[in-house]
């Protein structure tokens, strides 16, 4: 309760302090400043350091795992063709898997300050941006944000800590700029979680470029996603809707909703599709609203963190066991929410001080939390109860 009180008396402090208008980008942007702070990387090194868990076991986790390899090799490719469910995969799974590697070695690097760390990380952003140019087929723009979300976070810690030479950080941001931003930047009519990834990515980017233009147009569209995505009570008899997408009926809202008619709070677009893409539309909901809040705007304290609070508890309840009623899904729920309530536990729960019982038993049974091997990894080392 103290831990609880202390975190949620500092949000107030920062968030009156750093709050702007709805929306708009940061005067001037924060680095390290994509999902993690330096603040949370400081934290999360001190506990390691000190031998403290839950996060000493998440970073021997992390320490263990193929991503913390500094033997590996990039699989870089000039034309990435990912179509339904990755198939045809060219070089879908090595792009996403060497970006997580990035990332994995750039917080390897803070947590240790060991070099070769550094440089792996430097390799593998390298090895990408000398040779990527397009990503096609079907999946193309998911694929370019589930990379694109991984990419960011590594350099931003690379970039903003790492003393040593990156020669090649212009042209890594370039390829940000011409490769993965324009695949992304206007969004998907597809299932939410389409577009609430590609969203992350595009913020994410956006932060690492300082393109205050395009965070912009990101935060708007993660917005309407959001309110789209989550149900709340308030929003009245039917969910909201993106107004591209036309849907204009009941029956329509219906068959997007994967056929379900009744709505509660905490409900998402994809409970009945399974719990697994919906955790991949909660954990981008939570990365945005982690970012922007270190940029300075709290949107914790909007809807935004309403429905993420909701959705998180609503998931957590029927993925710790409890019985699925009738009108919920026919009754049957395809389970597997994945390694994403750390992020958005620690910013409700220990931040703002919102009772959430059901999202912490199941966030404590999971820890250590690891990768989700798309662009998830390593948060109850970087955010599990973690002030900063």
């Amino acid at each position: 309760m103290r831990r609880t009180a202390l975190f949620a008396a500092a949000a107030a402090l920062v968030a009156g302090v750093l709050a702007w208008p709805a929306g708009a980008a940061p005067t001037t942007f924060v680095h390290p400043g994509v999902t993690v702070s330096k603040g949370q990387l400081d934290f999360a090194r001190s506990q390691v350091d000190a031998g403290a868990q839950p996060w000493k076991g998440a970073f021997d986790r992390m320490m263990a795992s193929k991503y913390a390899d500094l033997n590996r090799t990039p699989k870089p490719r000039a034309v990435v063709e990912c179509g339904s469910y990755s198939n045809p995969n060219h070089g879908c799974t090595d792009e996403r898997e060497d970006a997580i590697a990035a990332y994995t070695h750039a917080l390897a690097w803070y947590l240790t300050r060991d070099e070769r760390h550094a440089r792996k990380a430097i390799e593998l952003m390298d090895a990408w941006s000398a040779v990527i140019r397009d990503h096609t087929n079907s999946n193309a723009p998911l694929q370019t944000g589930w990379a694109g979300s991984s990419w960011p976070k590594a350099a931003e810690i690379i970039k903003y800590t790492y003393t040593g030479n990156w020669a090649n950080s212009g042209r890594f941001a370039t390829m940000l700029r011409t490769v993965y931003l324009p695949e992304i930047i206007n969004g998907s009519n597809s299932n939410g979680n389409w577009e609430l990834s590609m969203m992350e990515a595009a913020v994410g980017i956006s932060v690492f470029l300082e393109d205050k233009a395009s965070y912009d147009k990101a935060m708007a569209k993660f917005r309407t996603r959001t309110a789209a995505y989550v149900y709340l009570s308030s929003d009245g008899d039917l969910p909201k809707t993106v107004p591209s997408q036309n849907l204009d009926t009941r029956d329509k809202i219906v068959n997007y909703w994967q056929g379900q008619s009744t709505f509660v709070t905490g409900l998402t677009q994809e409970t009945c599709r399974d719990l697994t893409h919906t955790g991949y539309g909660i954990s981008a909901i939570s990365h945005v609203a982690e970012t922007s809040r270190i940029q300075g705007q709290d949107l914790y304290g909007t809807d935004i963190g309403e429905r993420l609070r909701h959705a998180l508890g609503f998931q957590a309840k029927y993925e710790l066991g409890t019985a699925v009623p009738g009108w919920l899904c026919r009754g049957s729920l395809k389970l597997g929410l994945g390694p994403v309530t750390e992020v958005g536990h620690n910013a409700l729960a220990n931040r703002l001080g919102h009772a959430m019982t059901n999202t912490e038993t199941l966030t404590e049974r999971n820890r250590p939390s690891g990768s989700n091997n798309l662009f998830v990894a390593w948060e109850t080392l970087t955010h599990g109860d973690n002030p900063g």
